[in-house]
């Protein structure tokens, strides 16, 4: 039976957040809110944990998965290099709905990246998500929670509709903002490209 954690995405509270990191290391995967629709996590590091996230979805593996980070910091691992150009997109959007793409470093699972090499990351708005990739110590994943190729959940009520039972545990941080998902840059590129147009218009990001 799927777990409900009702955490306050003003001010969330440090012991539930534990909780859900807890249930997280253990190989679990939570669904979460994020500043645009409801998202999936599982523990980046844990290659089971992360082919559970393609079996709950029915997604197939030849499509990456992006990851959020708790901090800026928490990017170093993650990827092989830092590009100039990135710099000031990530000035700028970040915390915010925009994924960058980097080259990946070996500690990233060809799960995650699909065997192309590149990973995606942002650093969320959303404070539940922040802490958390932040509380453990890395990054969390940050698929969409649906079934592949339906749309997206911006209500914790419609994923337990629809994940109940396939889930761990879902944090209730209320209703999100919906749209259409975070917008998608290539950084590995010069000039960076916009993958998708999400919520931030591209001819903002440029």
């Amino acid at each position: 039976m799927t777990e409900i954690l009702t955490i306050d995405p003003l001010t969330p509270d440090a012991s539930l957040i534990d909780l859900g990191v807890k249930i997280l290391r253990d190989g679990g995967v939570i669904a979460y809110p994020t500043e645009t629709l409801y998202g999936l996590a599982a523990d980046a590091g844990n290659d089971r944990a992360i082919e559970r996230i393609f079996a709950i979805k029915g997604r197939n593996f030849d499509k990456p998965i992006p990851l959020i980070i708790g901090n800026e910091e928490a990017l170093d691992p993650l990827v092989s290099e830092i590009p100039e150009r990135a710099l000031p997109l990530m000035k700028t959007f970040w915390p915010g709905p925009l994924t960058l793409i980097f080259n990946a470093s070996d500690r990233v699972s060809t799960r995650l990246t699909a065997g192309t090499g590149k990973i995606g990351i942002r650093l969320s708005s959303n404070k539940i998500a922040r802490h958390l990739a932040a509380h453990l110590n890395g990054a969390i994943t940050a698929t969409s929670a649906n079934i592949s190729g339906e749309g997206g959940i911006s209500s914790p009520k419609e994923v337990i509709n629809i994940l109940e039972n396939r889930i761990d545990a879902l944090i209730d941080g209320g209703d999100t903002p919906g749209g259409p998902g975070s917008t998608v840059v290539d950084v590995t590129t010069d000039p960076p490209i916009v993958l998708r147009e999400g919520i931030i218009r591209s001819s903002t990001v440029f």
